[in-house]
Order: structure tokens, then sequence, then C-alpha cells
């Protein structure tokens, strides 16, 4: 059996012909200010066959917002790199330059590791 998520509250079929689910969770995800971002920067080599990519997390706010950042720092390094779960991975070592990019930005920025 797969599962899948049921986000109408456990709700899968009414015999009630009126019947109008009704959502809880507005979406209301709203990104912050840059300089309410608290973002952490790092070199990552796992499960990448030893290739480094850096890794950006603790992006607050709306995946298009992200998505927007991801397309920025790809550019800027002139790099590939890719946006998933949250997370903006950029292929090499460019902890410096992003955390430069970054930091002009507005964004607050830590460098996590060596």
């Amino acid at each position: 059996m797969s599962k899948k998520n049921n986000t109408q509250g456990g709700i899968m079929y009414s015999t009630n012909p009126d019947f109008e689910f009704q959502n809880d969770q507005a979406d209301t995800t709203q990104t912050p200010a840059n300089n309410q971002q608290d973002l952490r920067v790092q070199l990552d080599k796992k499960q990448r066959a030893g290739k480094a990519v850096t890794l950006i997390t603790g992006f607050v706010g709306t995946g298009s917002d992200l998505l927007e950042l991801g397309k920025k720092l790809k550019s800027k390094c002139g790099v590939g790199g890719t946006v998933k779960e949250g997370e903006i991975l950029i292929q090499g070592d460019f902890r410096e330059k992003i955390i430069q990019i970054l930091q002009s930005e507005g964004y607050k920025v830590k460098r996590i590791g060596g």
C-alpha cells in the first residue's frame, strides 16, 4: 500500500451532498525580511561520490522565494546547482563567495564546518 498525504483531516468520503471541506490551515507562509533570515553555509560531500557542493540551509519562506535566491546564487557563482527540500545546493566549493553575496543582500549568514 502506498502512503498518501491526507490533507483533509482524515475525511476520505462523505455521503452528504452539501458537505464542503473547510481547510483549517491557511496558506499564509510569507518570507521574512532578509535581515531576519538566519542562513547556514557549509561544504558537503556526503552521498555525492566525493564531489563537493556548497549547501545553504535555514531559509524560511515561500518556495518561489527560495528558488529565486538559488537562481541568483547559481548565476553569480557561474555554476550549476539545485533547490531541494528547503536547501540550496551549489556545485563546488563557493562558501566564501556565497557568504559575501548573501551578506551584501542583507542576510545573516554563518559558516558551518571547517
